[in-house]
C-alpha cells in the first residue's frame, strides 16, 4: 500500500506532469484563467487519464506483448477515441462546460501529458493498481497546477500590473513561479 500511495503523491507533486516535466503546458495555459473553467478541464483530464491507464494496461498485457513495436501507435488511437467519447458526453451533458472549454476540449487528444502517461506507466511496468494510481495522481496534479495558475490569474486581474508585464509576459511568469516551487519536490524521496 505505501508503494501505491508514493507512486500516487509522486505523479500529483514531485513528478507533476505540468510544473516539473512541462507536459500538457496547452490547457495549462489556455484554459486556466478561471478556476471554475480550470477545474472542469481537470476533471476532464483525470477522466481521460483514468481511462487511458486502464487501456494501456490492458492492451499492454494482452495485445501487445507479441508486438511492442505497435505500441505508441495504439496508445494514440486509443487517446483519440478516449477523447472523443469524453468530448461527446461534456457536449450531451453539459453545453456551457463544452463552448467554455472550446478548442482545448479536442486537445486532450494531443495533450502529451496523456501520452506520457501511457508511456511511463508501460516503460515502469506497472500494474492494474499501480497504473490507477498513477493516472489519478497524474491527473490530481495537472488539476491542481491548472487551478493554482487560474487561481494566481484572477488574483492578478483585480491587481495593478505594470503595462510591461500584462498578458501573456505575466502568464509566463507566474508559470515559471509555480514550476520553480514544485522544483523543490524533486528531492523528495532520494536516499541520501
Amino acid at each position: 500500500m505505501g508503494n501505491l500511495i508514493w507512486i500516487f503523491i509522486s505523479a500529483m507533486v514531485v513528478n507533476n506532469f505540468t510544473l516539473s516535466m512541462f507536459l500538457g503546458i496547452c490547457p495549462f495555459l489556455g484554459v486556466s484563467s478561471r478556476i471554475e473553467t480550470a477545474l472542469r478541464m481537470g476533471v476532464a483530464n483525470i477522466f481521460v487519464l483514468t481511462l487511458t491507464s486502464l487501456c494501456a494496461w490492458f492492451l499492454n498485457t494482452y495485445i501487445l506483448a507479441a508486438v511492442p513495436f505497435l505500441r505508441l501507435i495504439s496508445f494514440i488511437v486509443v487517446i483519440a477515441s478516449l477523447v472523443q467519447i469524453t468530448e461527446m458526453a461534456i457536449k450531451k451533458l453539459s453545453p456551457t462546460l463544452f463552448r467554455q472549454l472550446g478548442i482545448y476540449l479536442p486537445l486532450i487528444t494531443t495533450n502529451c501529458a496523456v501520452l506520457g502517461l501511457a508511456i511511463f506507466q508501460t516503460n515502469r511496468e506497472y500494474g492494474l493498481l499501480q497504473g490507477l494510481f498513477f493516472a489519478l495522481g497524474a491527473g490530481l496534479g495537472l488539476t491542481l497546477a491548472l487551478v493554482l495558475m487560474a487561481s494566481i490569474r484572477e488574483k492578478t486581474e483585480l491587481s495593478t500590473v505594470p503595462a510591461v508585464c500584462k498578458g501573456t509576459a505575466l502568464t509566463l511568469l507566474i508559470a515559471a513561479s509555480l514550476s520553480l516551487a514544485f522544483g523543490g519536490f524533486a528531492g523528495l524521496g532520494s536516499q541520501s
